[in-house]
Order: C-alpha cells, then structure tokens, then sequence
C-alpha cells in the first residue's frame, strides 16, 4: 500500500514534467514532514511557588516537535478536530438540578474496582469549551491523564451540551458563574476529604476564570488551569470576522443551533409569555454567527442591554486582578480563535498567583506536539498533570503549610449539605461517544 505522503511524488513522476517534478514534490514532502523543535514561553512572578512548580513541571518549558505540516494554527486546530484519537471513556452520569430549575450533567469515569481511586483522591472539574462535553476527544484525554495520576476529573457538561438537559429557557453564557459556583459546592459536599482542582477550555476557561475572580480566596478550588481562553471578548468577537476565522465562527454557530432545536419551543414559549424575556428564538435557530445567536438569546437571558455591552462585561481578563489561588494560564500564540492580543499580560504578570505558558504553536484545543503523537493526547495533558501534581505535594509541605491550611479551611464542617436549591436526579451510565 503507498503512503499518502507519497502519492504527489507518484502523480508528479507520472507528469509531463518527469523527474523534476517529482524531485520538488519530494522536496516539499519532505520539508512537511520535518519536525520542528518548539519551546514554550514562560511569564510570571519569581514567587516561591511559581519556582517551586516550573522545577516540578519539566513539560511546560520543554522543547516539543511538531511536524512542519502542523505549525500553522489553522491547520494544527483543524487536524485536532478531525483526527484525534478518542480513548472512549466509560462515564458515570449524574444530573443535578440548579436553584433555578435547570440542571447540568456531572460525568466521572466509570471504573472496574481494581482502578477505582480512593475517596480521598484529588478531585479535578474540567470546563469544556463552547459546545463541548464529555465526549469531546481533548476531554476524554483528560480525564485519562488526572486518572494516571491519581487525581478524579468531573466533567462538568453545562445545560444543554453532551446531552445536559434544558429544562428552563436559559442556556449558560461567558458570564453566568452560577451553575460553577453551585457545581463547586456540590462536588465539595460529595468529597469532603478531597483537595479540588479546576481546569478549562475555551469558553471554559473564560467562565472558570471568572469565578475565580468573583470567589478570590473563598473558593474551595485549591489550583486551576486555564487553557485558550478568549479573555477579551470583544476582541474575540472581532477577530471571528477575519478571514478564514469565518469558518470557526459559522460551525461554531452551527453547533449552538443543534443543541438550541432541541430546545427552541422553551424559548419560544418564554418569548410569548405575557412577563417573559424578549428572547427571539426565529433569529436563533437560523442563527449563522455566534454573535447572532448571542444578541437573541444569551444577553437576553442575563439582562445585558446589548450582545457589546455582555461581551465587554463578561471577558474574563477583567477577573485576573482579583484570582487568589494558583492559576496555571496555558496559550497558543496562533490561536485562531483565543487571539495572542487578547493575553491581559500586565494584569497576568501583575498578579502573583498566576503563571503563563505560551506555546508558539498550538492553534485552538490542538497541541498535536504530544507524546503520543500528533494524534494522541494534546501536548497539554501532560503538562497539566504535572501541574496538579506539584500543586499536591507542595500544599502538603511545610514551607507551603499557610496555603494548606487555607485549602483546609475552605473545606466543609459538619455532615455534608447540597447548596440552597441544587439536588441530585438521577445517576446513569454511558460510553462517550
């Protein structure tokens, strides 16, 4: 069987053109197929734990390869999207309903007793991106590596994503934090003894940020990580207008209009009622631009007067002053769609607690510089891992025991109690897809 890197060299030798063709498609076969060497950026305070966690975590500053093909932000999101393996991870699903009717999906790996981790394990909330759940392949890889390393990821699927049920005529915004701040809680009741780690993508990321700002030191999060976040919304927003940026724009639209059919006659319900929001579910479910959807539908769910005035107010590097624990930031400089312009560098550096790691390459949820290939899991993964780990070991010591005792502190006392208006449905079983 030929190779696929080999049929230009094939159609090139069968040419008019003869040998010389085929010489510069080999040329040029070769050149995309060359690894580069990349090495990642590093912008922080010298603080004790800052050094304490980069000494820890060889992966954030090691140089990785990348075939050449891939250095191109573009392409290197577009080949994650496309050709990541899934481990195919089998979930446990527990629907727990918010204080205001509606209700989000919680899924932990299903594991045989052998695997099972202790109950005191670390616990990790992982936050996907926009449209994205528990059976999103950069998620699922996730969920495999907290594992291995002996911490337990929740996979946090806000309302309507990964099969979340809508149960009210809301969806979940760059701005709402309720249903974050509520899932915390929840999860903190059902492991009292575990230390709580945070990580998000994408949108995610923003709205995780965000509540780390709006919770400063009484979050129960001990450590968190942050990767492609938007941070700047409206220049997110504007850049979607660029080029090929169009594309992201419109399967991303896309994307929120088959999760929102689903779910339209709420809305619509909601639209005609005498005292209900004046949401526009016919601009909605034609929506071809998430900015579209948004200005019918989310800013109207949150009382923003215009989509300009929620995307400025909800941009999450205007919470970076206020984080008080440790935040891990990890960036693409290509990222198509989290734009190296919106980085809050001075607000990053200004702020102790946080710690950024810009990749050269990357593009958007891609990082196919991996160990296991341009395939495999994200180049991330490892990274992020040896991040939670470190945050372990060093909360445990003794040069680090104000932050320990504070991490304590934040726990529960006395038996375990939901927040006001949140309560467990149900629980199933199911295999990603």
């Amino acid at each position: 069987m030929r190779l696929p890197a080999l049929a230009p060299v094939a159609a090139a030798a069968a040419s008019p053109l003869g040998l010389g063709a085929a010489a510069a498609a080999v040329a040029v076969t070769a050149m995309c197929l060359r690894s580069k060497e990349l090495k990642p950026t590093v912008k922080g305070q010298g603080t004790a734990w800052n050094s304490a966690v980069l000494s820890l975590c060889p992966a954030l500053t090691a140089p990785y390869r990348l075939p050449a093909l891939l250095n191109n932000g573009h392409v290197e999101t577009i080949f994650a999207a496309w050709f990541r393996k899934k481990p195919h991870v089998m979930y446990d699903r527990e629907i727990v309903h918010m204080p205001d009717g509606g209700a989000v999906a919680l899924d932990t790996e299903d594991l045989p007793a052998a695997k099972r981790l202790p109950d005191d394990a670390p616990v990790l909330i992982l936050l996907p991106g926009l449209t994205g759940g528990s059976e999103d392949s950069y998620v699922q890889h996730a969920v495999v590596h907290a594992r291995e390393a002996g911490i337990r990821a929740v996979v946090f699927n806000s309302r309507g994503t990964s099969g979340s049920p809508v149960l009210t005529a809301q969806f979940y915004s760059a701005s709402f934090t309720g249903d974050m701040r509520n899932v915390v809680e929840h999860v903190r009741n059902r492991y009292p003894r575990s230390l709580l780690f945070a990580a998000g993508w994408s949108l995610g990321a923003n709205i995780m940020t965000r509540y780390l700002g709006e919770e400063g030191e009484a979050t129960p999060i001990s450590a968190a990580v942050a990767m492609c976040n938007p941070f700047n919304l409206p220049l997110s927003d504007s850049n979607f207008k660029k080029g090929f940026n169009k594309i992201y724009d419109l399967n991303l639209a896309r994307s929120l209009n088959r999760i929102y059919k689903e779910h339209h006659h709420l809305f619509e319900a909601e639209a005609a009622a005498p005292n209900g929001r004046p949401y526009r579910p016919d601009v909605a479910i034609k929506a071809g631009t998430i900015r579209e959807f948004d200005d019918a539908i989310t800013r109207i769910a949150f009382g923003w007067p215009t989509v300009d005035a929620y995307y400025a107010g909800s941009s999450s590097s205007l919470s970076i002053p206020d984080v008080r624990v440790p935040l891990l930031i990890i960036q693409a400089a290509d990222d198509p769609i989290a734009p190296k312009e919106a980085i809050p560098f001075d607000a990053i550096q200004a702020n102790p607690q946080c710690l950024l790691v810009v990749t050269p390459t990357g593009g958007h949820l891609g990082w196919c510089g991996g160990r296991g290939g341009v395939t495999g899991a994200p180049w991330t993964d490892a990274a992020v891992s040896e991040f939670f780990s470190a945050a372990r070991q060093l909360l445990a010591q003794p040069e680090f025991a104000a932050a320990a005792a504070a991490a304590r502190a934040r726990q529960p006392l006395g038996a375990p109690g939901e927040p006001a208006g949140v309560y467990t449905l149900g629980e199933t079983t199911h295999q990603a897809p």
